[in-house]
């Protein structure tokens, strides 16, 4: 992916069925353990309203510790969580006017080479957000959902086969 902030079309990246929301939350659980060995990393979720990018942050979060609410940062934009030693940042960019408003954000003190990025809606900060090491796509299908995997092999491939595991 040339421009980072950019929607992935890697055709060739064969989708993952997730049957319900369960499903969607496991990925999110495989995705925390595919990056279990990173002290940071940033991760793009793309997809329409209602495809499911919070429930996988959501299992990414509880996979990682989190044993309180866990809400969406529609509003807030973005809802920082210390899980031991982790950090994780949850934003939702949806509600951005402008991707400059992206600087006002105070993520200063949260570097992607030390913090988990989960990033929903990143086509809204265009061109300012760092490199993801993956992005994922949720699709909607009837009741189901798709995903589809993007970026780092090595993640993109532990993901997969921890998801192959569990169905």
């Amino acid at each position: 992916m040339s421009n980072p902030s950019a929607t992935p079309a890697d055709d060739a990246a064969p989708a993952i069925p997730l049957a319900d929301a369960s499903a969607t939350a496991a990925a999110g659980a495989a995705l925390a353990a595919a990056l279990a060995s990173r002290p940071g990393a940033v991760v793009f979720l793309y997809g329409d309203l209602g495809a499911g990018k919070t429930t996988l942050a959501r299992g990414f979060l509880r996979a990682l510790g989190a044993d309180g609410p866990v809400r969406s940062p529609t509003y807030t934009l973005i809802e920082p969580y210390t899980l031991g030693a982790r950090t994780v940042v949850h934003m939702d960019l949806y509600r951005l006017a402008d991707p400059q408003e992206w600087w006002t954000l105070g993520l200063d003190s949260y570097a992607p080479s030390q913090t988990l990025w989960l990033v929903e809606w990143p086509e809204r900060a265009a061109g300012l957000l760092p490199a993801p090491a993956v992005a994922l796509r949720l699709e909607r299908v009837g009741d189901a959902r798709m995903l589809t995997v993007h970026g780092d092999p090595a993640v993109a491939a532990a993901l997969r086969s921890r998801l192959e595991v569990q169905h």
